[in-house]
């Protein structure tokens, strides 16, 4: 198994059905309090473990999956009230670099649960025509609502596994 996927990179559906949709729905729902369980009693030093060699740690991991999120739930709203626009990319790596993600995980844990409640809403009285609706990555590939549906149930869960191997080694 690559502990780089542990759950297999993201392969961008092209057909989704309603079952799918409602299933990643609900994995973006609960990705707050599965998080907040697994998290709940770690230490210090449990913050710092890593899933793999030059990896990420807990903690930024964690303050990585709302930034990703935060900007995942705005690229949504934008091809929602604007026709097909092209969203701004970030540099994740340089993000994680910044004095904001030595914070304590709980700021990040909050953050992640209100966001998520709020993108829930959202989610759950999408139309089927808004679920078409599309937004653009500056190189030019194109992601239906439906699809950041499940490419952020998918990034929620990757991470999720992430940060269980990094408790477990």
């Amino acid at each position: 198994m690559d502990n780089r996927y542990p759950i297999g990179q993201f392969d961008c559906p092209n057909e989704e059905k309603e079952k799918d949709i409602q299933m990643w729905i609900k994995e973006i729902s609960t990705l707050p309090s599965r998080l907040s369980v697994l998290t709940a009693s770690l230490d210090e030093l449990k913050l710092t473990k890593t899933y793999r060699e030059n990896s990420w740690n807990v903690r930024q991991l964690i303050h990585h999956i709302v930034d990703s999120h935060l900007n995942g739930y705005m690229r949504m709203k934008s091809a929602l009230t604007e026709e097909n626009p092209v969203v701004k990319t970030y540099e994740e790596s340089e993000w994680a670099k910044l004095t904001d993600y030595e914070m304590p995980v709980k700021v990040s844990l909050q953050l992640l649960e209100s966001l998520h409640e709020r993108w829930t809403y959202l989610l759950e009285n999408l139309t089927a025509t808004q679920l078409q609706r599309t937004y653009q990555y500056p190189d030019g590939g194109k992601m239906r609502i439906e699809q950041n549906i499940a490419l952020y149930a998918w990034h929620g869960n990757h991470h999720f596994v992430h940060i269980q191997q990094a408790l477990n080694n």
